[in-house]
């Protein structure tokens, strides 16, 4: 049974009228009949009385016409919705970030797509990169901002920016004051650290050990909300990216001096999978808030643009905090 058969079906059954149901169809009568013979010979049954005056539905024909309408009915729906995905009426998008890049980089680029593309529904997930990539992997999310490198033989990866990790205290902590300070230096010095899956967590115990020493830790398990709350009630200083700290005027920000703690911020994606439209929609978002203006806000001090959003160039500074 071929749809045009069943189309063919409907037009006489509601022309009762071979000749004026080809008509309607704008195909040739001799066409109309023989897909409607082929459809009888499929199913066994006569659809149609034929006579002088016209055609008339037989049982079985009464029986298939309601089904017809409902087959050819559900088919024009699905290619109205698909034509909707296409043009973004309609659809879902799922997207992962670390959690200090949906704080500060994601919201500016997801309001952007979400102003062209109201009728799309989005799917946030906030975790470290290590969850992000299991994610993508699996196909529960399509897009991930994470922190690069991620060694995955499925994910494709796009550097975005660099930028420069910090350290962070309460104002009247004895770090508060200085101008810069080693790694080294923070030997000794309590830290408050995150929980087990984040970025920062392993940057900073690497750092750390590359230095020769055990970090003191104040405390440990914490969320970015909760660590910066420990910070600034003065249990410890916590080392953060700067694109964080330049969002909390309220602690002494300390940059670390030649050579500088970084990390790269990048995007993920499948590697076998072609981008949705939502998903080309939300990138093209994204560049166009980093192009616009250089960082969704006020840039932070050492972040550097890449890729062709930034083609290496360093966006507007402010003046770094110092104490």
């Amino acid at each position: 049974m071929e749809l045009n058969q069943l189309r063919y079906f409907v037009a006489v059954a509601e022309e009762r009228h071979f000749t004026r149901a080809a008509e309607r169809l704008e195909v040739a009568q001799p066409s109309v009949s023989s897909q409607i013979r082929k459809l009888e010979e499929e199913l066994g049954s006569t659809l149609f009385d034929r006579g002088r005056s016209g055609a008339s539905l037989t049982q079985a024909g009464e029986t298939l016409l309601p089904l017809a309408r409902r087959v050819l009915s559900d088919l024009e729906d699905a290619e109205a919705r698909l034509r909707e995905l296409d043009s973004l009426q309609h659809g879902r998008l799922s997207i992962g970030a670390t959690p200090s890049l949906s704080t500060v980089l994601l919201p500016a680029a997801l309001a952007e797509f979400h102003a062209a593309h109201p009728g799309v529904t989005l799917s946030l997930f906030e975790e470290g990169s290590g969850l992000l990539v299991q994610r993508l992997v699996t196909g529960e999310i399509e897009l991930g901002l994470v922190i690069l490198p991620q060694r995955h033989p499925g994910l494709s990866t796009t550097a975005l920016a660099t930028e420069e990790l910090v350290v962070v205290a309460a104002p009247d902590h004895r770090l508060a004051g200085r101008r810069g300070l080693t790694v080294s230096e923070l030997q000794g010095v309590p830290l408050v650290m995150f929980r087990d899956g984040y970025d920062l967590r392993s940057s900073t115990l690497e750092a750390c050990h590359q230095a020769g020493f055990e970090p003191a830790l104040a405390t440990e398990g914490g969320e970015m909300d909760g660590v910066l709350a420990l910070v600034a009630a003065g249990l410890g200083a916590a080392v953060v990216p700067s694109i964080v700290a330049g969002r909390h005027p309220e602690l002494a920000t300390v940059r670390f001096v030649p050579p500088v703690l970084q990390r790269t911020i990048g995007l993920a994606r499948r590697a076998d999978r072609s981008e949705s439209r939502a998903a080309a929609a939300f990138l093209a978002a994204l560049r166009s808030v980093l192009r616009r203006r250089g960082w969704p806000g006020e840039a932070p001090t050492g972040l550097r643009l890449l890729d062709e959003v930034g083609a290496g160039r360093t966006p507007g500074r402010r003046t770094a905090r110092r104490g």
